[in-house]
């Protein structure tokens, strides 16, 4: 039998994704206010291996991603997916038409990268409010891999550079953290 421990924190990260660059800053703006200082951001990506969001928010989509200096407790994450829900819908539900904008947020371990959704699946496990976990890469090898139900933007190189920089910033947060 195993003994319940506490666990190390996680990393925050969000991918945000719009037509429109205004809507990073927006969105920058209102996590840092909620969870602190933004200490690393991706470039600017294009969002084109699917189609998926485009009949909600349009063509030439954009995704940017960011990380949040202060350290989670994992098990925060589903009640940061519903205040990510929330910030989407005022930009749905202001004078603007249609969605502006889609947060994704999740969080990055020494082993894993880890997204919250709405959305269930076979792969996915319930964490509570409406809100399911899915583990979406995994790290080793030196590096994120991608799994059968990894999103395929997620394996694009730039992401995952992106990720492995995230996670070398997290380790040693984790080291200061434990001296």
């Amino acid at each position: 039998m195993g003994n319940v421990r506490k666990t190390r924190p996680a990393k925050l990260i969000l991918g945000i994704i719009s037509q429109e660059t205004k809507f990073f800053d927006m969105a920058r703006a209102d996590m840092e206010r909620r969870f602190g200082t933004v200490d690393c951001e991706s470039e600017i990506f294009a969002f084109d291996q699917t189609g998926y969001y485009e009949k909600e928010m349009g063509t030439c989509l954009k995704r940017k991603f960011l990380s949040f200096k202060k350290l989670i407790n994992a098990d925060r994450i589903a009640g940061i997916k519903i205040f990510t829900n929330k910030l989407e819908r005022i930009t749905r539900e202001s004078k603007l038409s249609g969605r502006k904008i889609n947060l994704d947020p999740g969080y990055i371990t020494d082993a894993k990268l880890v997204l919250a959704t709405t959305k269930d699946y076979y792969h996915r496990i319930y964490l509570g409010k409406g809100i399911f976990g899915e583990v979406t890469l995994s790290f080793k090898e030196g590096s994120f891999r991608d799994f059968p139900w990894t999103y395929p933007d997620y394996r694009k190189l730039g992401y995952i550079n992106f990720f492995n920089e995230v996670r070398t910033i997290y380790l040693e947060q984790i080291k200061l953290s434990n001296q």
